[in-house]
């Protein structure tokens, strides 16, 4: 399906997009399981490099609330405990967003993780980022997340985990709803608007 660009520079090119990788994260999660299904932190996500909100080992979360650790706060913690969740381990879920690629009909992308920290064979273009965005939009679930400027999730001890999103536009430009920011040193800002 043709659809209008106004501009574009490298569009086809292949880059690694560090932590808008999320996107595709939050797409196989929503379609692989339901939201509202409650899930346990398990070990290997804890501590995982970069961004993340310290979660430990056994705390309980419905996937939701880690998707939206996962794309407020930009946790790669939370991206790996519902990837494991759901894929068994980084690389099964990797697979299946490498399915998910196939069947969106991207040659340009692949995926090694759910974070988007770097690795050589982890990459896409902004062409097919912005398909890959284009199709979790249509996610009415994901489509409230991305567009979220602040909410709390539980900590431990009673305590709560205040979550901000690392996407400034929300709050500075009207109409914006999304969608995830990402950087890495080798990477740089990486940006998905709507």
């Amino acid at each position: 399906e043709d659809r209008l660009c106004l501009y574009e520079k490298n569009a086809d090119t292949r880059l690694g997009e560090a932590s808008t990788t999320k996107i595709m994260t939050a797409l196989v999660v929503s379609e692989e399981l339901p939201l509202d299904k409650v899930v346990a932190v398990p070990d290997e996500a804890v501590g995982v490099e970069g961004s993340s909100v310290y979660l430990t080992e056994g705390e309980v979360f419905t996937l939701e609330e880690l998707l939206c650790c996962t794309l407020l706060e930009s946790a790669n913690d939370a991206a790996t405990a519902v990837a494991i969740a759901v894929g068994g381990s980084i690389e099964g879920f990797a697979e299946l967003m490498n399915e998910k690629c196939a069947e969106l009909g991207l040659v340009d992308t692949h995926f090694t993780n759910p974070h988007g920290l770097d690795h050589e064979e982890h990459y896409t273009t902004a062409r097919e980022l912005g398909i890959i965005a284009a199709a979790a939009l249509e996610n009415e679930a994901l489509r409230k997340i991305f567009s979220t400027y602040k909410m709390t999730v539980a900590a431990p001890e009673g305590g709560v985990r205040l979550l901000i999103n690392h996407n400034r536009l929300l709050k500075s430009i009207e109409g914006c709803i999304g969608v995830k920011t990402g950087y890495t040193k080798s990477n740089g800002r990486c940006l998905v608007s709507a």
